[in-house]
C-alpha cells in the first residue's frame, strides 16, 4: 500500500569552512554558507526508497529561514515531492520547535514522519519524543532499519550489546540513524528541475511565549597554563604534584 510521508529536515551551518581568529574564536559564523543537517539526508533518503518500493507521497517540512529553499529543492530533487518552509527559527529551542512542527504536520496527511534521531549543531535529539508526545503517536526510535507491511511498521535498534526490535500500528513517529542508508547523490536534471520550484513560505501557526529562552550554546572553556621545562629532571616532579593534587 502507499503511505503519505512527511519528513523533517533540518539546514545547518557547513561548520568544516568554520575559521577561528588568533584568539580561537570563531570569525564567520554569519558567513558560513548553510547545508542540510547529515541524519536528515538520512531521513530523506529513507523516505525515498520507502516511496520507491510502496507508493506515496513525500512531504518535507523545514522550521527555518528563507534561505531553506535551498535544502527543500534539494529535498525535492533527491526524490520528496513537495515542501514547505515556516519562517521563524532563530535557536535551539526544542520545546517552540516542536509544537511549530507538529502543527504544520498536522495539515499535511501522513502515515509516517521521518526525521533524524539528532541534528549535527546541537544534537538535543528531543525533536522526535516531543512531536511524538504532542501528536500522541508511538515513537519508533534510532532506526537503521525498516520494514513496512499494511499497516504496521517494525524497525531494528542496536544498542551496545545488543539489538532490539519495535514495532507498532501507523501512523508513527521515525528517527533514523546514519547507518540506515547510504543518502543518494541526486543527477543534474533533478537538480535543475527541483531549482525551478516554488517552495511556499509560511509563518508559524503559534507564537513563542515561554518564559525560558536558550540564550547560547557553547563547549565548556579549557585553557592549558602552557608551562614549559626545559629540564626534564625538574619537570616530573610539578607533574608528581598536579596528577596528586587532581587525585585528591
Amino acid at each position: 500500500m502507499p503511505y503519505n510521508i512527511v519528513v523533517c529536515i533540518k539546514q545547518i551551518p557547513d561548520l568544516e569552512k568554520l575559521k577561528f581568529d588568533s584568539n580561537g574564536n570563531v570569525s564567520n559564523t554569519k558567513e558560513l554558507q548553510k547545508r542540510i543537517d547529515d541524519l536528515s539526508k538520512n531521513a530523506i533518503e529513507e523516505s525515498v526508497r520507502i516511496k520507491e518500493k510502496y507508493g506515496g507521497k513525500i512531504t518535507a517540512i523545514c522550521f527555518g529561514t528563507e534561505e531553506a529553499s535551498s535544502a527543500i529543492k534539494e529535498a525535492i530533487a533527491m526524490g520528496v515531492d513537495e515542501g514547505i518552509i515556516i519562517k521563524g527559527y532563530t535557536s535551539n529551542m526544542p520545546r517552540y520547535t516542536s509544537r511549530v512542527l507538529a502543527e504544520e504536520i498536522k495539515k499535511v496527511p501522513h502515515d509516517i514522519i521521518i526525521m533524524g534521531s539528532a541534528s549535527s549543531d546541537t544534537y538535543s535529539g528531543e525533536l522526535p519524543g516531543r512531536i511524538a508526545a504532542i501528536l500522541n503517536y508511538p515513537l519508533l526510535g534510532n532506526a537503521v532499519k525498516v520494514d513496512l507491511n499494511g499497516k504496521s511498521i517494525s524497525i531494528n535498534r542496536v544498542k551496545e550489546d545488543y539489538n532490539i526490535t519495535m514495532s507498532s500500528n501507523l501512523p508513527v513517529v521515525l528517527s533514523v540513524e546514519q547507518e540506515i542508508n547510504q543518502p543518494r547523490y541526486p543527477p543534474v536534471i533533478k537538480i535543475l528541475q527541483a531549482g525551478k520550484r516554488q517552495i511556499p513560505i509560511k509563518e508559524p501557526s503559534i507564537k513563542m511565549d515561554f518564559q525560558r529562552q536558550v540564550q547560547s550554546i557553547t563547549a565548556a572553556s579549557s585553557k592549558r597554563k602552557n608551562i614549559l621545562f626545559e629540564d626534564p629532571s625538574k619537570a616530573i616532579p610539578e607533574i608528581v604534584k598536579v596528577i596528586k593534587g587532581g587525585a585528591q
